[in-house]
């Protein structure tokens, strides 16, 4: 393919991602309102729209059309930035997650992902360690004192619990022996998902996961009995909608990694040897991850409505006494399974 082919392959692809990830994210806050009626014995938003269909974009018109208020102790530029921050993390992280094998379409042979590199896990925890830093600059900049006592736990949160999330990885690299998403997926061919090799590793990166994108019980950066909203305290209109929009963007990339690492990604167990056409073939694949990334999706919303909060000090004890000793634990049985079966 020409240059002039790929590029606009690519843009193709990232405006789809962009499309659907926005769809997503809009519906996601719809089913976690219908998921918290569920848990509650209540029936949730049923007014706008068919049943309730439409509650989102209502809620969407709501925030643009509110004033975009600006305290006079903040320090403007940052307070401006710090929204954008998160987006951009949230967004720009999808470049690397995989959907699916390759597909022929018009006679070419296209990746079902936006950028295929070499070091695309590395490119992830890269943008994650930098989605804190939009937290940390909404905090301080809003000179507030809720907003920055937000901003300094989820510093300290991220920090914690992001060493035990990058040993959990450390065993899917150890066998699969590459940092491309696409060969880690390779990798879970057939029974071989890393959820059944190493089930420590997927617990503690699942739970690294909510600490990450801070959702219960490990949202103490909003805690709103003690800090009003934490961090976005400060923040309306748009830029909430940002900080909202980010929220649960960060949720999906969650879900999308944990899939991709533990649940064989698109895989499905011997579809190869079944015989079905190369069509078939790769639209149930692709419906596999899809359906795996809404069952994690669906336990990120259940876990919030199920599990009190813990207080910060206990959140910080499960980091680093509990959670960093046992992705150590798992590092070494990858190693030993290594040794004995040559995986």
């Amino acid at each position: 393919m020409s240059i002039w082919e790929i590029l606009i392959i690519t843009l193709i692809k990232i405006l789809v991602i962009v499309a659907i990830m926005f769809l997503t994210v809009a519906y996601l806050v719809y089913f976690e309102r219908k998921v918290s009626a569920w848990v509650q014995n209540r029936l949730g938003p049923n007014r706008v729209g068919y049943r309730g269909l439409l509650q989102p974009f209502a809620d969407v018109f709501k925030l643009l059309v509110k004033e975009d208020i600006v305290p006079d102790a903040a320090n403007k530029p940052l307070h401006t930035l710090a929204p954008f921050i998160a987006l951009f993390v949230a967004f720009a992280t999808y470049a690397v997650i995989p959907f699916g094998p390759s597909v022929n379409i018009f006679g070419y042979d296209i990746k079902l992902v936006v950028a295929d590199v070499n070091i695309g896990i590395l490119y992830v925890l890269a943008l994650t360690s930098l989605g804190v830093y939009g937290i940390t600059f909404a905090g301080w900049s809003s000179g507030s004192k809720y907003s920055l006592l937000g901003g300094v736990r989820s510093s300290a949160q991220m920090i914690s619990y992001e060493v035990s999330m990058g040993f959990s990885i450390a065993g899917v690299l150890l066998l699969a022996e590459s940092l491309r998403p696409i060969d880690i997926v390779n990798a879970q061919y057939g029974w071989m998902w890393n959820i059944v090799l190493q089930p420590i590793g997927f617990i503690t990166f699942v739970v690294s996961a909510f600490a990450e994108t801070n959702r219960l019980p490990f949202d103490l950066p909003e805690a709103e009995p003690e800090l009003v909203g934490g961090y976005h305290t400060e923040y309306s209109s748009f830029k909430f909608a940002g900080f909202f929009l980010a929220e649960y963007a960060n949720m999906i990339i969650a879900s999308c990694m944990i899939v991709t690492l533990y649940l064989g990604g698109w895989q499905i167990p011997y579809i190869d040897k079944v015989g079905l056409s190369e069509t078939l073939t790769v639209i149930l694949q692709v419906g596999a991850f899809i359906f795996k990334t809404i069952f994690m999706l669906f336990m990120f919303l259940w876990v919030r409505w199920s599990i009190p909060r813990f207080r910060y000090d206990q959140l910080m004890n499960i980091g680093w006494k509990v959670m960093f000793p046992l992705s150590l634990l798992n590092i070494v049985w990858v190693a030993v399974l290594i040794m004995i079966f040559n995986l």
